[in-house]
C-alpha cells in the first residue's frame, strides 16, 4: 500500500472542527494539511470540477449532484453545518408565501445550492407551494457543470441584483439574500418543525478523492474519527462558551429542543435528514434517479456514529 500523504484540505474554521484546525488533536496516521478558501463555495466548485483537494468540506445537494454525475468523489458522514432555513426567504413586506405562485423568485447563486433546495422543500411540505408554478431566477450557475435545471428555473438578467429586484417588486421574494423573512415568526416555525417533525436540516458534509480510498483502505474511518474527536469536544464545551456565535446560540437550543448531541455524525442518527434532502432532490428535478443512502458514502464509515 502506498504510503500516505499529506492531506490538502479545506473546511471552514468552526467550533466542530477548530481543535483539528489549531492542532489540540492530531489524526492517527496522517495529517490534515489545511487551506484556507475565503469563499467557502469556491472550494466546492473547485473539488467538484478539478479534484483539487484530498479532503474537502461540500455542500451536501452539490455532493449529490457530483454523485450523479460520476465524480470520483465520496463522502463520510461527517455533517459539519446544520442550520434552519425557514428565515432564509425574504420579500419586501408586501409578498405572502400563498402568492408565490405564478410569480419570480429569486435564488443566490445556482438552484442545486443546498440552502436553497431546503428552503422549497419546507415552501412545498409546509405551506402547500407548487414549485413547478414558481419560477427560480439564479444569480449564478451550478458548481457541477454538467448539470441542466428545470425549464422553471432562468438565469437573473445581466447586471441584476437579487436584493434591489426583490425591494422593486420585480421578484416576490428571494433565497439566500438580506432581507425580512417571507416565512411569518421563522425562527419559531422552525423550531416548532423540529419539535413536531425532527426537522434539522444538513447543509454540508466532508468528501475525500476515491484514488486515496482505493489506495489507503481504513482511510474514510480514519478522517471520520478525527473529525468525531473535534465536535466531541466542541460539544462538550457549548455550555462554556463565553462569548456564543448565533451557531453555538442555535446548537445549544436545539440541545433543549431535541435532549441529544446537536451534531450528530454518522448516517444511523441523520438518516431522517438524508433520506429527505434526496425526496427534495428528487421532487425538484435535481436528481433524476434516487441513490441508494449506502453507495453515498464510504463502506469503512457506514456503522460509524459519534
Amino acid at each position: 500500500m502506498p504510503r500516505l500523504p499529506v492531506l490538502r484540505t479545506v473546511t471552514r474554521t468552526q467550533g466542530n472542527n477548530q481543535a483539528l484546525k489549531d492542532g489540540h488533536l492530531t489524526p492517527r496516521g496522517f495529517t490534515f494539511e489545511f487551506e484556507e478558501v475565503p469563499v467557502l463555495v469556491d472550494a466546492f466548485r473547485r473539488m467538484v470540477r478539478g479534484l483539487e483537494f484530498d479532503v474537502s468540506e461540500m455542500a451536501f445537494t452539490t455532493y449529490l449532484c457530483a454523485k450523479a454525475y460520476g465524480k470520483p468523489i465520496t463522502a463520510v458522514p461527517v455533517f459539519l453545518v446544520r442550520g434552519f432555513h425557514h428565515g432564509a426567504i425574504v420579500h419586501n413586506g408586501t409578498s405572502d408565501v400563498a402568492g408565490l405562485e405564478g410569480r419570480q423568485v429569486g435564488v443566490n447563486r445556482g438552484y442545486t445550492v443546498t440552502t436553497g433546495v431546503w428552503v422549497r422543500g419546507i415552501l412545498q411540505d409546509y405551506y402547500g407551494v407548487d414549485l413547478y408554478k414558481v419560477t427560480w431566477v439564479l444569480s449564478g450557475d451550478e458548481h457541477v457543470a454538467e448539470y441542466r435545471p428545470p425549464a422553471n428555473v432562468v438565469p437573473m438578467p445581466p447586471g441584476g441584483d437579487l436584493a434591489t429586484m426583490v425591494a422593486d417588486g420585480e421578484l416576490a421574494a428571494a433565497i439566500g439574500v438580506k432581507g425580512r423573512p417571507l416565512i411569518p415568526d421563522a425562527q419559531e416555525a422552525a423550531y416548532d418543525a423540529l419539535r413536531r417533525d425532527g426537522l434539522y436540516p444538513i447543509n454540508h458534509l466532508v468528501v475525500v478523492r476515491d484514488s486515496l480510498l482505493a489506495d489507503h483502505p481504513g482511510l474514510a474511518a480514519s478522517v471520520f474519527d478525527a473529525f468525531a474527536q473535534a465536535k466531541q469536544k466542541y460539544v462538550q464545551g457549548l455550555d462554556d462558551i463565553t462569548d456564543p456565535a448565533p451557531t453555538d446560540v442555535m446548537y445549544r437550543r436545539v440541545r433543549e429542543i431535541t435532549g441529544t448531541d446537536p451534531l450528530p455524525y454518522g448516517i444511523a442518527p441523520n438518516r431522517p435528514m438524508i433520506d429527505k434532502l434526496i425526496d427534495h432532490a428528487m421532487r425538484q428535478g435535481i436528481l433524476d434517479r434516487r441513490p441508494a443512502v449506502e453507495d453515498l458514502f464510504a463502506p469503512d464509515t457506514l456503522d460509524l456514529t459519534a
